[in-house]
């Protein structure tokens, strides 16, 4: 999948048509031809530029009037897109307005056009992600409140370990989605700034206009006005891709666990089922974890591309040579990636099959051997805690070894009897014991919610 043209055949499945197409090539171009429009309507305002300068030059910035291709091959001699894109805009509007040509781009560099339309097209992209973060989190909470009673084997290092419920696993999914939309919204206000500075980042050739140029333009636009120039300062945007890369680890934990759940073995929730859905070609039986698989491949690719914004920043000087380059492709590779994993996860959980008989038949299969804990942790306030974890351990191992029931194993521990009753055993060994504690969180974190 490249940002350039895109792949017909793969992007449907790794990423999203309306991020697509705010990545594609006439978007891009869109994107700094907006930042020539609203330059000369700013300087028009600010007494820079003629005001009878700045519509022509507005009516001759649409990327549909234009060969990308063309710029594309200029480009590659020119050293960035900019530069043909200008010297094409000049032309168009010398043709109707030779007056207003010669005001377009102003006091500008080829930097700010690129920057700006940049910033304009990450703006597009973050409405969209927070756009599905809110379709993922309303399903979260929504299965988090459905399934707060409902109790499974939790599992460590892949091994059934103690009861806990679904629904507190789905709100550790759901307070991880908070948490990056609230990201994702502080970046927006950092990361979605004009870029005006000129040759050296100084904006000499404004003189004193300068700073109401900038303030005009990033009215225009709808973006905030930086403290300064930042042409070599790339932080902003290193930020944002930091953050869609979080967003897409979390994205890349809820798809294995959704994939380990499916398992033949396991078999407690699933990918929602349709024709055609997660099947093989050569095993008409399968049910694939499709969903996890495109995401696990989001989340294993967008750690490569962070890195390489994260290397960017050290950038020369007042202007970069090859740093910010190397931004142009990452950056909208970025987006759409963690774009189309989190329409992925979103679909799963607003969708997601989920068998409570198969959850307690995985839990009673253990024979109470989940529940180990729990007897322990109650023996170790009578008889101390290295005592009790070995008699709970030695009746484990027994109950084990022999194929019997933790619970037959324990009343064969003498000790044991003089600390517990078989009322109380039979309570600890309830795995609907564990489900208070989870409740309770559960409850938590929805009451945090609502306020």
């Amino acid at each position: 999948m490249t940002t350039s043209s895109g792949s017909p055949l793969l992007d449907p499945l790794f990423t999203t048509e309306r991020l697509r197409g705010i990545a594609s090539d006439q978007a891009r171009v869109q994107g700094m031809l907006d930042f020539e429009a609203a330059l000369a309507r700013a300087q028009a305002g600010a007494g820079v530029i003629p005001a009878a300068a700045a519509d022509p030059i507005a009516a001759a910035c649409r990327a549909e009037l234009y060969d990308v291709a063309a710029l594309g091959a200029e480009a590659a001699s020119a050293g960035n897109p900019a530069i043909p894109l200008v010297r094409a805009l000049t032309e168009r509007v010398a043709r109707s307005q030779p007056e207003a040509a010669r005001w377009v781009h102003l006091g500008a560099t080829s930097q700010d056009a690129i920057d700006t339309g940049l910033v304009l097209q990450l703006g597009q992209a973050l409405e969209v992600l927070d756009d599905d973060l809110g379709r993922l989190t309303a399903a979260l909470a929504r299965l988090t409140r459905a399934h707060r009673d409902t109790v499974l084997a939790g599992r460590t290092w892949l091994q059934q370990a103690e009861p806990t419920t679904l629904g507190l696993k789905t709100a550790g999914w759901l307070a991880a989605a908070d948490r990056h939309r609230s990201r994702l919204r502080e970046v927006r206000a950092r990361a979605l700034v004009v870029q005006l500075g000129g040759a050296v980042g100084n904006l000499a050739a404004l003189g004193d206009r300068g700073p109401r140029v900038t303030d005009l333009l990033a009215e225009e636009l709808g973006l905030g006005v930086p403290e300064l120039p930042w042409h070599t300062h790339r932080d902003r945007l290193a930020e944002a891709g930091a953050a869609m890369g979080l967003l897409t680890g979390t994205l890349g934990k809820i798809a294995r666990d959704v994939a380990l759940l499916m398992q033949s073995e396991v078999g407690e929730a699933f990918e929602p089922s349709a024709p055609g859905r997660g099947g093989s070609s050569a095993m008409p039986q399968k049910r694939n974890p499709v969903a996890a698989a495109v995401v696990g491949a989001a989340a294993l690719r967008v750690p490569g591309l962070v890195s390489t914004l994260l290397a960017a920043m050290v950038q020369e000087q007042e202007r970069g040579l090859g740093g910010w380059h190397a931004e142009w492709e990452v950056l909208p590779e970025i987006w759409l990636l963690t774009g189309g994993a989190l329409a992925q996860v979103a679909s799963v959980a607003e969708g997601l099959e989920i068998d409570p008989g198969r959850m307690a038949a995985n839990l009673s299969a253990s024979g109470g051997a989940l529940q180990a804990g729990a007897v322990a942790a109650a023996l170790a306030g009578r008889m101390g805690r290295t005592e009790a974890h070995a008699l709970v351990e030695r009746a484990s191992r027994r109950a084990r070894d022999e194929k019997r029931s933790l619970r037959e194993a324990l009343l064969e521990e003498r000790e044991l009897r003089q600390h517990l009753s078989e009322a109380e055993l039979e309570r600890l060994l309830e795995p609907r014991a564990a489900a208070a504690s989870s409740a309770a969180l559960v409850d938590q974190l929805l009451a945090r919610r609502r306020t």
